[in-house]
């Protein structure tokens, strides 16, 4: 069934409009109609919903909460260098469908692409949307946050309000003696709100490096394999699924 996210708080009445392209999606892909179910999402809980007027606007009527729990039990920040090409909407697509809780974009050293705040207001604006539609596909409860772009002091400013900040470190992966994401895992237990730090496509700098130890992050490897900028958000997660869920 498909499900929709309203904003907001739930009236008395249990009456809530959903517009916009939502609207048009439930009346005119859907063919759905008064007296028609759906699912709505109002404070990241599902409830099943009926519509009880189908205008221009969706009106619908609260019902039972599904009670249903599919968020990943560790808030999970994602925070990528900015990467080249449309990457940043693939790890977005995915990475919502695998629990992402948030995601922060931010200016590298290393990073090719520079975003103007004309390209970045655009383009945060259609990897929110991206979310969105990939919370409502994988069932989810919450769509993740889109951040604005950051600078990487604004980065080390944020990474305080974390309960756990991780480096994925390709040097690491280089190592004999490498930290694996696993024993990371392990003292995450306690941990609500995690920050995981990913480099762009030339990787995370020196100074990059020194600042983050400076303030505390765990540094560690994703396997012995060095993984692309796309991929290595994705293996982070999926495994945090595993150890976790």
């Amino acid at each position: 069934m498909q499900r929709y996210f309203i904003k907001g708080k739930i009236p008395e009445n249990q009456i809530v409009a959903i517009t916009g392209d939502d609207a048009k999606h439930i009346a005119k892909v859907m063919r759905q109609t008064i007296g028609d179910d759906l699912i709505v999402v109002m404070e990241d809980q599902a409830y099943q919903a009926k519509i009880v007027s189908a205008d221009f606007d969706v009106e619908v009527k609260i019902g039972s909460d599904l009670g249903m729990q599919v968020e990943l039990p560790k808030k999970v920040t994602i925070a990528c260098g900015l990467p080249k090409g449309d990457k940043l909407d693939l790890i977005t697509q995915k990475a919502t469908e695998l629990g992402m809780y948030a995601l922060v974009p931010f200016s590298a050293e290393r990073s090719i692409v520079k975003w103007d705040s004309a390209k970045s207001e655009k383009k945060i604006g259609r990897l929110q949307k991206i979310a969105k539609e990939a919370a409502e596909q994988s069932h989810r409860t919450h769509v993740p946050e889109i951040h604005g772009i950051h600078s990487f002091k604004q980065l080390l400013d944020k990474a305080n309000s974390y309960d756990a900040v991780i480096v994925a470190y390709e040097e690491e992966a280089r190592q004999e003696d490498r930290t694996r994401f696993a024993e990371i895992l392990k003292a995450l237990y306690d941990k609500d709100s995690v920050l995981i730090i990913f480099g762009p496509e030339g990787g995370i700098s020196q100074a990059e490096v020194a600042s983050l130890k400076d303030a505390g992050a765990s540094f560690t490897a994703l396997g012995p394999r060095i993984l692309r900028t796309e991929t290595a958000p994705l293996y982070a997660l999926s495994a945090i699924s595993y150890e976790f869920e």
